[in-house]
Order: structure tokens, then C-alpha cells, then sequence
């Protein structure tokens, strides 16, 4: 029999200390893999310096890396990564914002913004709140919209969340372009967090990212290069309000 000691929290957060490692794991932590050269711009360091903290980052279980050709891409290890990261930024004081782009850009990953694979912010909360209400999810808690449960951590994919498939749930997400009749993967449909900037709900794990996908697809929602923001489209922002008010 293997026996196994506490969890190495010292050691985890170790690694979320170093401020260039820091912003590599928040310009991962929208799900996508990137290449070393983009993450070393991102982390304002060079390459050789970028190359040392990813294998660390490596090493410590926090990212995985993929090989594509003669390229490497990273991304984080997994959606419980991404938790972590958004856990540290809730409780973090913000950095002071010292221009116009800097404020900018913290305005729009408060207003749109993706959490691993799925959307956040004040749109993520307002895709769920419009859910609810179209009875596409129910709350199981007898709570209404998306208010956190007051034994809810913050900034955390909750274990178990307050919410099921509702009657009209293969009519809305049908609208949405998300067939809930695809083969199952491993991965569970249903799982919510509690977004950081919020303190609400919104949708994560599979069903989620197939939300996500969808807006993407559809051009409703576009990414900004280089950013975990997200654009909502004037053609996005019609037909969300229309199908989910």
C-alpha cells in the first residue's frame, strides 16, 4: 500500500509567487495552449528566462505541454489550475493601474472574459441568469438566479452546484447551437463556479465549454489577442437578449 502525505500547498504556491509565472498561468487560464515565445511577451521576460519557469511550471504539475511539429505549446494541467488562479486574483489587491490600457483591460475581463473554457465575468453570470429564467436550468436550492449560497466559496468550481436541466433545456440550448444529445466524455455536464468579479454563478464544466464553443462559432462572442477578454458582437448581444432576455 502507497501512502501519500498532505497536499504540498507550500510548494503550489510557491509557484504562483514568481510575478513572470503568475502571468503565465493568467494568459493560460482561458484553456487555450500557447507557445513559449508569446508567453515570454506576455510574462515581460525573455525567452531563456520564460523557458526556466515553464519547466518549473511543468514540474510542479501545473501545466502540461503539447508538441506540435518542431513547436511546444502549454496549457494549464487542467480546469482545477484555472480555479486556483482565479481563487489567488479574488483575494489579491490589485495592481495600480498606472494608463488608460491598463484600466481598459481590467474593465473588460470584469465585463467579459473566459475561465478555463468557459465564459465569466458579467457575461458569464448574465448567460446563466437567462438560463434560469427560460427554465433551460433550475435551481434545485430553492434560490433564484445566480446568487452564491452563503457556504459557497469564493472564487471556486463548486463541487456540487444548485442547479439541473429544466424542462426547455434541449429547446434553449438547441437555440444556442448545443445539441445535449452528444456522446458524453468523461468530463461531468453540469458544473457552475463563483465568478471572482461577480460573487454570482456561471456556468463552467462541459456544458459550459459547449456554450462557450458555440458563441465562438457563431461569432457572438470573440476573442481579444493575447487576452483572456472576450468581445461580446453587436450580433451576439441581439440574439442572447432575444433568446434568453
Amino acid at each position: 500500500m502507497e501512502f501519500t502525505g498532505d497536499a504540498d500547498v507550500a510548494r503550489a504556491a510557491a509557484l504562483l509567487a514568481e510575478p513572470a509565472r503568475a502571468k503565465v498561468l493568467m494568459a493560460l487560464a482561458d484553456g487555450r495552449a500557447l507557445p513559449a515565445s508569446l508567453l515570454a511577451t506576455e510574462a515581460g521576460v525573455s525567452p531563456q528566462t520564460v523557458s526556466s519557469h515553464l519547466h518549473k511550471l511543468l514540474d510542479g504539475g501545473l501545466l502540461e505541454m503539447e508538441r506540435s511539429g518542431r513547436h511546444r505549446y502549454y496549457r494549464l494541467a487542467g480546469p482545477e489550475v484555472a480555479a486556483a488562479v482565479e481563487a489567488v486574483a479574488r483575494i489579491a489587491k490589485p495592481q495600480p493601474i498606472n494608463s488608460l490600457r491598463q484600466s481598459t483591460r481590467a474593465a473588460a475581463l470584469r465585463e467579459a472574459r473566459t475561465c478555463y473554457d468557459h465564459l465569466a465575468g458579467r457575461l458569464g453570470v448574465a448567460l446563466l441568469e437567462g438560463l434560469v429564467r427560460r427554465e433551460a436550468l433550475v435551481r434545485t436550492d430553492g434560490g433564484t438566479g445566480t446568487d452564491r449560497r452563503p457556504e459557497d466559496p469564493l472564487a471556486q468550481q463548486l463541487p456540487d452546484g444548485p442547479y439541473a436541466l429544466g424542462p426547455t433545456a434541449s429547446e434553449v440550448f438547441g437555440e444556442l447551437g448545443v445539441d445535449l444529445s452528444e456522446k458524453p466524455s468523461g468530463r461531468r455536464l453540469l458544473r457552475f463556479c463563483v465568478d471572482w468579479s461577480e460573487q454570482r454563478h456561471h456556468l463552467a464544466g462541459r456544458l459550459g465549454a459547449m456554450v462557450a464553443n458555440a458563441t465562438l462559432e457563431r461569432d457572438w462572442v470573440r476573442r481579444r489577442p493575447r487576452q483572456r477578454a472576450v468581445d461580446l458582437t453587436d450580433a451576439g448581444r441581439h440574439a442572447l437578449a432575444d433568446l434568453l432576455g
